[in-house]
């Protein structure tokens, strides 16, 4: 069993330096320890505020800062281009009439990172 994520929960991208937390809005009117999310809490800057700085060669702004250096990998600040809901969260538990968010879940961005979650912010809820 996985467990439930919720508010506060961290998480980790492929490409960037740092983890951060997720942020979930009272909207599904579920609360586990804090508010508990769904598959469409992915909103940039919303619900994942970043990672730092980002090393993909994809992000444009990365790859310009690379090239500038000639060629040496130069980080940027990570704004993520998230363009899809979390892939699979738990089928059988609805919050707000979407799928819940379990820790087994993951998250595209565009620039080819592949987030995940670290810890679900809390030990006490599981979900299939």
């Amino acid at each position: 069993m996985s467990q439930l994520v919720v508010s506060g929960a961290m998480l980790q991208c492929s490409f960037g330096v740092a983890p951060c937390s997720l942020v979930v809005l009272p909207t599904n009117r579920v609360m586990c320890s804090t508010p508990a999310a769904n598959i469409m809490d992915y909103i940039p800057m919303v619900n994942v505020p970043g990672f730092a700085m980002c090393t993909s060669l994809a992000n444009p702004t990365v790859a310009a800062a690379t090239a500038a250096a000639l060629g040496v990998l130069t980080p940027m600040p990570c704004i993520p281009s998230l363009v899809a809901p979390w892939i699979t969260g738990s089928p059988t538990v609805l919050l707000g009439k979407m799928p819940a968010l379990n820790d087994s879940s993951t998250l595209m961005c565009m620039w080819a990172g592949s987030i995940s979650i670290v810890s679900a912010g809390q030990f006490t809820t599981t979900v299939p």
